[in-house]
């Protein structure tokens, strides 16, 4: 039973919140200006992979130089260089590089306010851009208070709720390069960066899909754990920029060292391509789903909205261990990424508060008292949830949800998980169960539409159609961007399977 008055639910959740983040300030400012120097022998390394590339550059520029690795590694490998110039924002990084580099030019100067266009336009070519830029996201700086990244603008072009949420979260890197890479456009040049591949890849994309003529690009893996003590899947992104040639190619090499390329990615159809060979096979299928992909629930309060049940019946347990005595009237079974994948059923509940998205949740009192009780008792957690989505909504506000949110039957997988595998859900205990926002689904009507759309998608033919395209390194290998590319009704045609409807 919750005994707690709402400020100790309040205060509960907030000590427990403290715990978790044990962020330091040291450790906050090292984040905000990606602050990961590049050890020498990687930096000479780079150097000496692109001398063998047959880079001999005129001018070697380093945009955010830190304490000069690549700037000294230049000096040493591209000794008929003419030009070494160097910009760094951290001030006593500049007087350090200095120290240790003999004919670099080293300025203290913020990369977001510089003007890259004239500072290219008074270099001969051919130039060569190297570096490591932060490896950190705007709203990872913005969580921190920092304000060392660029004006605030929907670069990616996001529409819809696509900009306002998590969709339009950006790594600053990725800024970077592209700025870097549209002032190098049409220029005998060369851009070698140090990213997350995933970075690379949205760069590349960017570049295709604009019409930036990119004469050759291959990225070249490195191991960010030895070298950064960073847990992601990183590179040297590397393009070639020469007048007149164009390839919509990326070579992708297992190290530096590699001498042959183990795979390549494109764009191809305005789509950027994981494995062309297999695209070539199944590119027929190619269209937009008949069908509309949903996502599950976003509500960003997993500890008080997701429940398990409690000791007695009627009450339940939520993430921060405290129970509640709660009426059945919103409570819904779900899945999570993870069930999903297990082919497990669910285990736990969520407390869903609306029907459609802006609802009025103050009916909830009338309806179910225990549930709104609940739910006041952590109205301070709610109203602490930093997206700007739950701006002047319904208190309690959620998203994702509608018609399709309650259907009886649904086809669903992860969006997190490296599996290509659709999984049938129906209802448990007489109620619809609903899923959290790492997963994506198609409602069906019956249970025969579910089972039909099952094994549509799970075909030999949507396998392989979707295999050449996604990009399994990704954080969130699936999407609904990747799933609406499909032409259901092409593969039902081939299969011989009636595609099923479903109307919201």
């Amino acid at each position: 039973m919750l005994k707690l008055a709402e400020g100790d639910a309040t205060q509960i959740a907030r000590e427990s919140d403290v715990k978790q983040m044990g962020t330091v300030q040291t450790k906050q400012r090292r984040i905000e200006f990606g602050d990961f120097q590049t050890p020498d022998d990687l930096a000479r390394d780079i150097c000496g992979l692109l001398s063998k590339l047959g880079v001999s550059p005129a001018v070697v520029i380093e945009p955010t130089c830190g304490t000069g690795a690549f700037l000294r590694a230049a000096e040493t490998e591209f000794a008929d260089c003419q030009q070494f110039l160097g910009y760094e924002i951290n001030s006593a990084y500049v007087s350090e590089a200095r120290t240790h580099t003999t004919r670099a030019k080293i300025v203290t100067e913020d990369f977001f306010s510089k003007d890259w266009t004239t500072t290219l336009d008074r270099c001969l070519e051919p130039i060569l851009v190297l570096g490591n830029p932060p490896w950190v996201t705007n709203s990872t700086m913005g969580t921190l208070g920092g304000d060392n990244f660029p004006a605030k603008s929907n670069f990616q072009s996001m529409k819809g709720l696509d900009a306002i949420t998590g969709k339009s979260n950006f790594d600053v890197s990725e800024w970077m390069i592209r700025h870097l890479l549209e002032g190098l456009a049409g220029r005998s040049s060369i851009l070698a960066m140090l990213c997350k591949t995933i970075v690379a890849r949205k760069v590349l994309h960017h570049a295709w899909s604009e019409g930036i003529q990119v004469s050759r690009s291959a990225i070249y893996k490195i191991d960010a754990r030895e070298d950064f003590g960073a847990a992601v899947d990183a590179c040297l992104l590397v393009c070639v920029f020469a007048k007149g040639t164009d390839s919509k190619r990326c070579e992708i090499y297992c190290d530096l060292r590699a001498s042959r390329h183990s795979a390549e990615f494109g764009f191809v159809d305005d789509k950027l391509i994981a494995d062309m060979n297999a695209y070539v096979a199944y590119r027929h299928f190619s269209g937009v789903s008949a069908l509309k992909w949903r996502s599950g629930i976003k509500h960003d309060c997993a500890r008080v909205m997701e429940l398990r049940e409690g000791p007695e019946t009627g009450t339940y347990i939520n993430g921060y261990g405290q129970t509640a005595e709660l009426e059945d009237d919103y409570l819904y079974p779900m899945l999570k990424s993870s069930d999903l994948t297990r082919g497990a059923e669910p285990s736990r509940y969520m407390l869903v508060t609306q029907e459609s998205v802006g609802a009025d949740t103050a009916k909830i009192a009338d309806e179910s008292p225990l549930t709104w009780r609940y739910l006041n008792a952590y109205a301070s957690v709610f109203d602490a949830r930093a997206s700007s989505i739950y701006q002047n909504r319904p208190r309690f506000s959620m998203f994702g949800v509608g018609t399709y949110t309650f259907a009886a039957w649904k086809v669903a997988i992860s969006g997190f998980y490296k599996r290509l595998d659709f999984r049938c859900v129906g209802p448990c205990d007489e109620r619809p169960v609903v899923l959290d926002d790492t997963c994506y689904f198609l409602p069906c009507r019956t249970r025969q539409d579910a089972e039909a759309l099952e094994r549509l998608l799970n075909s030999q033919e949507a396998n392989g159609f979707f295999r050449s395209l996604v990009f399994w390194d990704a954080k969130r290998p699936i999407t609904a961007r990747l799933l609406s590319s499909l032409d259901l009704g092409a593969v039902a045609q081939d299969a011989g399977i009636p595609l099923p409807s479903w109307s919201d």
